[in-house]
């Protein structure tokens, strides 16, 4: 690892001051359990490491029955899983938080830094896509949101430009009788990456599907949203027909590749049995809503 300097901001405005510092190569850090890792291994190097565990706005965790979630870029993911809330509101989120390697880096890693981090693999992405999240950015130009959908733009690249931080992301608050999850699949029980995962959210009407939203994680160059795969779902009953229907529309939407951890059609595979069985869970959850 190359000597870098290290700077810790108490204010978002200094943090932002930091990150656009001219002729450097700058990184943000909030839990560093990706950061760390790469600078070690040479993938990623930095003249200035920026630890943004002190600003405040980063470490914010509310929930409003009425406004939703905001969530800091720095939180750790057991605040997030521990919070009772949260865990009922958004089921889905509680369970990619939950899969994000093992109990002491979720001591320290943060649903932002899993975000920020871009990989096509990231657990925490597809969970958040389902929900309809946005992402709170600040830069020398001020601030703006982006849907995180559209946030991730390659592996290992993402939204942000020189300058601009991560601070937030705010999820709007559940609809009366939905349900989300999020299932991946890795070959071992624990500590692994996924080969392939589904996020889903619905929203129910009676015995049918108003609304959904699916997403998919390993299969493209991005976490990948599969609009059209909801869209089928709405106004359909809430059955295995309709639930079968969409699996296979997500599925087919998959770009994967075959490496040392999967082939492109087993991936395929995936996306179909993952997301049909997170449709049902969620649709349980559903069911179970207030």
């Amino acid at each position: 690892m190359k000597w870098f300097d290290y700077e810790s901001p108490k204010t978002v405005e200094a943090a932002v001051a930091l990150l656009a510092t001219p002729g450097k190569s700058v990184r943000a850090l909030a839990g560093g359990t990706d950061l760390i890792v790469q600078m070690r291994t040479g993938r990623r190097e930095a003249d200035l490491v920026v630890d943004i565990k002190a600003i405040p706005e980063l470490n914010q965790l509310a929930f409003d029955a009425a406004g939703g979630l905001t969530l800091g870029a720095a939180v750790e993911c057991y605040r997030v899983y521990q919070h009772d809330e949260v865990k009922k509101a958004y089921p889905g989120l509680i369970d990619a938080a939950s899969l994000i390697g093992g109990t002491q880096i979720q001591g320290r890693a943060s649903i932002g830094g899993n975000l920020a981090n871009a990989a096509p693999s990231a657990d925490v992405v597809p969970a958040l896509i389902a929900l309809s999240a946005t992402c709170v950015i600040a830069g020398p130009g001020g601030e703006r949101t982006v849907p995180v959908e559209e946030f991730c733009l390659a592996p290992g690249k993402n939204q942000l430009k020189p300058g601009e931080l991560l601070v937030a992301i705010r999820i709007p608050a559940p609809e009366a009788h939905s349900g989300s999850s999020y299932l991946r699949f890795i070959p071992r029980n624990e500590m692994d990456i996924a080969v392939a995962g589904a996020g889903v959210s619905v929203v129910l009407d009676g015995d049918r599907i108003a609304s959904a939203r699916i997403a998919l994680a390993s299969v493209a160059p991005t976490p990948l949203f599969v609009p059209e795969a909801g869209a089928a779902l709405a106004g359909k009953p809430a059955d295995a027909t309709s639930i079968a229907a969409a699996a296979q529309i997500a599925a087919s939407a998959a770009k994967p590749i075959s490496d040392m951890r999967g082939t492109a059609e087993y991936r395929t595979h995936l996306c179909e049995v993952l997301t049909r069985r997170a449709l049902q869970i969620a649709i349980d959850r559903a069911k179970e809503a207030n």
